[in-house]
């Protein structure tokens, strides 16, 4: 396990870019990420989280790299050392309509818009948000590069799997609260068995091809 030093440090050099626009005078900063593009079934979920300067939350990371329980216990912890959290969802039947990138796009902007303060400056993981007139910086993988993309990525992947556990209570055949709506196995025999669910994206193959 990694003393305080050690996570110190590797937090400092996670804030690298938070620092530089602090140092410029920029005192709202949120990072912004998203989780469920990927998935056969759900919604897509975007957060925006803005921490304050000189934060410590220990074991901020990529939430992929991070077991449920640990997101869990960091979701609790950004919630109350947080400046503002913003999350924004849009559904199955928008992904349908106007296509995952765009739907992405969609929910990062609810996201950010449900921030309060306003953010001065977003850093966004791997995209550039159209129609949003705030400075923006994509970084490729930030999730691993910002603290403040990586709390983003955790808020957003908590909010969407309690939603799929939600709707496992609902779809219990389909297993989505271990799956959360990605082409696991068990997900493509349950929807070969099952058919297509209300939840389920139907643009997207294989699910697309079971319509056709």
């Amino acid at each position: 396990m990694k003393s305080q030093r050690e996570e110190k440090r590797r937090l400092f050099r996670m804030s690298r870019y938070e620092r530089r626009l602090w140092n410029e005078g920029f005192s709202a900063i949120a990072g912004v990420d998203e989780a469920g593009r990927g998935p056969l079934a759900g919604p897509v979920v975007a957060a925006a989280v803005i921490l304050p300067p000189n934060v410590f939350i220990s074991g901020l990371d990529d939430s992929k790299r991070l077991s449920p329980r640990r997101r869990e216990e960091l979701f609790s912890l950004i919630k109350k050392q947080a400046k503002a959290v913003g999350v924004g969802i849009v559904g199955q039947r928008a992904i349908d309509r106007i296509n995952i990138l765009q739907a992405t796009f969609l929910a990062m902007g609810r996201a950010v818009g449900g921030l309060g303060p306003s953010p001065q400056y977003l850093l966004v993981d791997g995209l550039i948000i159209p129609d949003i007139d705030i400075f923006q910086l994509s970084i490729v993988r930030g999730d691993r590069l910002s603290i403040s993309i990586a709390a983003a990525s955790i808020v957003a992947k908590v909010t969407r799997d309690r939603i799929m556990m939600e709707k496992d209570k609902h779809l219990p055949q389909y297993g989505f609260a271990r799956h959360k709506g990605y082409a696991t196995r068990r997900h493509l025999e349950a929807l070969a068995e099952h058919g297509i669910s209300p939840l389920h994206r139907r643009s997207f193959r294989p699910v697309r091809e079971m319509g056709e």
